[in-house]
């Protein structure tokens, strides 16, 4: 959802350009004007006060450009040759990065195939000035939702435990929040699937299952892996809403189809960071290896400086798992031990006990004095 009111107002297009200069508007501080065609509206622009607006890959004649320049306003011009809408307003859907073509003609290839050529300035300045349009939009998108994320390995296969725990544990936080993922495959495709089917009932959430595990894997071919998805959501039509953040760094992991919305990032480092820093109701770890174990101390490391108000619970799935094969808990108990994380730092066995003690946690924010709003 764009900003259409207050401080900050964004105008995508010629026709709300004009509706809001047809209303005595005298000047554009605090606007945003992405990727309109202004050069027949030199007049009108020379009859407003453009001091701190600011023209995200506008048209403009070159004497409008001067002129409005000079009076303050800032102009970033559309960087040539590239894939990508520099200033795009919204998350991307499943559909417009895999489209209808085989996977390697698709948008999302065809995106991650330009990033990793020789990287020039104009090429480094679409990816950074992308990735903040995306942020924008996200920020947006979030607004008015409470999520609760997921974190776990890309290696899963369809149809496995991990797999299934992580639909499980999707589909039962997706009753009282907006579940946010990775947005790869594997584990975090299986949280956005039990997001999306959060409306359907066991047996529907088994079916896909069954349907998916015929694709087990994004390799060898993503296009047929992809299409399982896509015939999931034939079969269950209108699921709920989910959040993926996946990164064109790994582009050979492919995003999967089950998030309804999708910010996609050029940069993995900011990827991560706003992963974790949107995900208020709090993160739960599902088993995974180098990037989860990251995730796990990047997230310790914000609730360890954080006061007893803004600390988002943290759930470690697997008691063996992350005891003996990949012992983060020991760690992680020892630094929040004294702190007022202490008891928002938890080792479970199952995905029903995870549920259970971040829906525990939802329910005394909406305890507290001006409820889940006053959070949010």
């Amino acid at each position: 959802m764009r900003r259409t009111r207050g401080g900050v107002v964004d105008v995508d297009s010629l026709e709300d350009f004009d509706r809001r200069l047809s209303c005595g508007v005298h000047a554009l501080a605090g606007w945003r004007l992405r990727d309109v065609d202004l050069t027949r509206r030199g007049r009108a622009l020379q009859a407003v006060d453009v001091a701190g607006a600011l023209f995200l890959g506008c048209d403009l004649l070159s004497d409008d450009e001067e002129s409005i320049r000079a009076r303050g306003a800032v102009v970033f011009p559309s960087v040539p040759d590239v894939p990508v809408d520099t200033y795009r307003t919204t998350l991307y859907s499943p559909r417009e990065l895999f489209g209808t073509a085989d996977y390697p003609r698709s948008f999302d290839a065809t995106v991650y195939a330009w990033s990793q050529r020789e990287i020039t300035r104009d090429a480094a300045l679409a990816q950074a000035l992308h990735d903040h349009s995306i942020g924008i939009a996200l920020e947006s998108w979030v607004s008015h939702r409470r999520l609760v994320g997921v974190m776990g390995g890309h290696s899963a296969l369809r149809g496995d435990r991990t797999y299934v725990d992580g639909a499980t544990l999707g589909r039962m936080l997706s009753q009282t929040h907006t579940v946010a993922t990775g947005g790869g495959p594997g584990a975090m495709e299986a949280v956005n699937l039990g997001g999306y089917l959060a409306r359907y009932d066991q047996d529907a959430l088994d079916e896909a299952v069954t349907m998916l595990s015929a694709v087990p894997s994004f390799t060898p071919t993503i296009g047929a892996w992809a299409e399982a998805a896509f015939a999931v959501q034939e079969r269950f039509p209108d699921g709920a809403e989910s959040l993926g953040i996946p990164t064109w760094h790994y582009g050979h992991e492919p995003p999967n189809p089950f998030a309804s919305a999708v910010a996609k990032y050029f940069h993995n480092a900011q990827r991560e960071a706003i992963l974790l820093e949107i995900c208020a109701g709090g993160i739960v770890f599902l088993p995974g290896a180098g990037g989860t174990v990251q995730e796990i101390f990047q997230d310790a490391c914000e609730n360890y400086y954080a006061d007893e108000s803004s600390i988002a619970p943290m759930v470690l799935v697997g008691r063996r798992y992350w005891t003996e094969e990949l012992p983060a808990w020991p760690l992680l108990r020892a630094l929040a031990k004294g702190r007022p994380m202490q008891n928002h730092v938890h080792l479970v066995e199952t995905v029903q006990e995870a549920a259970a003690l971040v829906q525990e946690a939802a329910a005394l924010v909406q305890e507290r004095p001006g409820g889940l709003a006053a959070d949010l």
